[in-house]
């Protein structure tokens, strides 16, 4: 894909540090090639159904809250749409944090479903420039569809009373769902050093969504900080709080699992 970390052809001239990044292993890892190859037809059927459904239930809620939008409501709108933004980057990193440090690609279902991508990503972190649309927001898509269900319940079955009255909370809910919908998209430009719209390098460089150095954090080994995704804003106080290590703690002394074992173990893949 043009525009990705290791497009071919003449490219801007990178520092040491951006260009140490894209010579990282890539998608002639062993375990990249492997993991790659479990894509299968069904996973693309799930993808292809949940972004209809997702961005069909996007609009019809939208047109929605646009009927119902009141100068008066802005403060609580304004309020909502920034701890949205926040609520969606820590869910970003608490599902980032357990798909990179817990399970296995062998796990049934959920294994080459939903772990899969994360383990591919540390071996070959440009293969997701490589993906398309829906590949890319498939599964983010999937996680978004209950709360926006049940957004487009209550605009078909609540009084225009009950909906003024709950229209803060649902512009809230609206934001969190945006937010943690498009997560994955963001991710993926932050990976995507060439070829970028020029609003989105505004947003990265203003640090409203992930930056493409932000984020280069987490991809030195063993990929055991900055989990969060979305907008990286608690990416450095979870840190300074040492959450994630302790919570790995905790759950090793209860379980006995080793955090990121399956994740070295496809990073150690040479045939």
């Amino acid at each position: 894909m043009a525009g990705a970390e290791d497009v071919p052809g003449p490219q801007p001239e990178l520092d040491e540090d951006e260009a140490a990044y894209c010579r990282r292993w890539g998608a002639q890892h062993a375990g990249a090639r492997e993991l790659a190859a479990l894509y299968s037809p069904g996973k693309r059927f799930q993808e292809w159904c949940c972004v209809v459904l997702c961005f069909g239930l996007i609009a019809h809620n939208l047109v929605h809250l646009l009927l119902l939008a009141r100068w008066e409501h802005t403060p609580l709108v304004v309020l909502g749409v920034v701890a949205g933004a926040l609520i969606a980057d820590f869910l970003s990193g608490l599902v980032h944090w357990g798909a990179d440090t817990w399970g296995s690609v062998e796990l049934p279902i959920v294994g080459k479903a939903f772990i899969r991508p994360f383990r591919e990503h540390h071996i070959d972190p440009t293969a997701i420039t490589r993906h398309d649309f829906i590949e890319t927001n498939g599964d983010n898509c999937l996680l978004t569809l209950l709360p926006l269900l049940n957004m487009a319940y209550k605009f078909r079955t609540q009084s225009l009373e009950a909906l003024g009255q709950l229209y803060p909370w649902e512009c809230f809910v609206f934001c969190l769902v945006i937010f943690g919908t498009f997560t994955n998209q963001i991710h993926k430009w932050s990976h995507t050093y060439f070829g970028l719209p020029r609003w989105v390098i505004f947003l990265q460089d203003w640090h409203v969504i992930l930056p493409r150095k932000h984020h280069r954090i987490h991809h030195v080994s063993p990929h055991e900080t900055y989990f969060c995704i979305t907008t990286g804003w608690l990416n450095y106080p979870l840190e300074k709080m040492g959450f994630w290590r302790r919570l790995e703690d905790l759950i090793q002394g209860l379980t006995g699992e080793k955090p990121r074992a399956d994740d070295m173990k496809w990073a150690q893949k040479i045939k």
